[in-house]
C-alpha cells in the first residue's frame, strides 16, 4: 500500500514537471534552433511551424527573404491624424523566429499616436524627422515623458501604455523596432467618437502638468477615453 502511494506521489510530481516546463517552452521566445526560419508563403504539407508560421524550405532561401520596404511608405491615417504600421514575420518573412517586429509612424501636426500598449514588447522608437513628445505610465502609476527630436531614440518598456503627441510644425516620422514576434496591440479608446480634439487637448494639458509618484493617473487616462468607449 505504502509503495503505491508513493509511486502515485512520483507520478503527480513527474506530471507536475513536464507541465511547468511545457508552460515555460510555450510562452517564451527561445532561443533558435537554426540560423533562421523565413516565412513560407506557399505552406506546403511537410513543413516546420513556429509561433504558428511555417519555415520554407532552406534550399530556397536567398538574401531577399532578409529586406523588406514595407516601412518605405505610412500606413492608413486614423482619427486622430495618425498613420501606424506594424510589420511582423507574415509580411516581412526575414523575421520569422527572431523574435523581433518593426513598426513606422507618421503623425500629422497637432496629430496624436493614441494611449496605447504593446502586452508582449518592449518598444524602442527612432525619430526620424520632426519633434513629437513620448509619454509613458509605469504600474505605480507615474509618467515618464520626453520631447524627442530628429536622431532621438526613446524606449517603451514591455506592457505599459503610452502615447506620441507631434508638437512640431511639420509631419513627425518615426520607427519602431520590438521584440516580440507578434507584439500584440491593447487600446483604451478602440472606437473613437466625434471629439477627438477633446482627447488630445486634455493629453497636451496633462504634458505639462507635475504628477508625483502617488498620483493616480491611471483615473485621468480613464476620464480622457471615458466618452470613447
Amino acid at each position: 500500500m505504502e509503495d503505491m502511494k508513493i509511486k502515485s506521489l512520483s507520478s503527480f510530481f513527474l506530471l507536475f514537471l513536464i507541465a511547468i516546463t511545457h508552460t515555460h517552452v510555450c510562452l517564451a521566445e527561445c532561443d533558435n534552433v537554426k540560423d533562421y526560419c523565413p516565412t513560407s508563403t506557399k505552406p506546403q504539407k511537410q513543413v516546420i511551424f513556429i509561433n504558428g508560421l511555417s519555415c520554407e524550405n532552406p534550399d530556397n532561401t536567398s538574401a531577399h527573404d532578409f529586406k523588406s520596404n514595407e516601412l518605405s511608405k505610412p500606413g492608413s491615417r486614423d482619427d486622430f491624424g495618425a498613420l501606424v504600421k506594424i510589420v511582423t514575420a507574415s509580411k516581412f518573412v526575414g523575421l520569422n523566429t527572431l523574435g523581433l517586429a518593426i513598426g513606422r509612424s507618421d503623425i500629422e501636426v497637432d496629430g496624436l499616436v493614441n494611449i496605447h500598449n504593446h502586452p508582449r514588447a518592449t518598444e524602442m522608437v527612432y525619430v526620424n524627422q520632426g519633434r513629437l513628445l513620448a509619454a509613458f505610465l509605469n504600474t505605480q502609476n507615474q509618467l515618464f515623458q520626453n520631447t524627442l527630436n530628429a536622431g532621438d531614440v526613446f524606449v517603451i518598456p514591455k506592457g505599459l501604455f503610452h502615447f506620441f503627441l507631434n508638437r512640431g510644425e511639420q509631419v513627425a516620422t518615426f520607427f519602431s523596432v520590438f521584440n516580440a514576434q507578434n507584439p500584440g496591440l491593447g487600446s483604451l479608446s478602440p472606437q473613437p467618437s466625434q471629439s477627438v480634439q477633446k482627447i488630445k487637448i486634455k493629453l497636451n494639458s496633462l504634458s505639462h502638468s507635475q504628477f508625483h509618484a502617488d498620483t493616480d493617473f491611471t483615473l485621468e487616462l480613464l476620464d480622457i477615453v471615458s466618452d470613447h468607449l
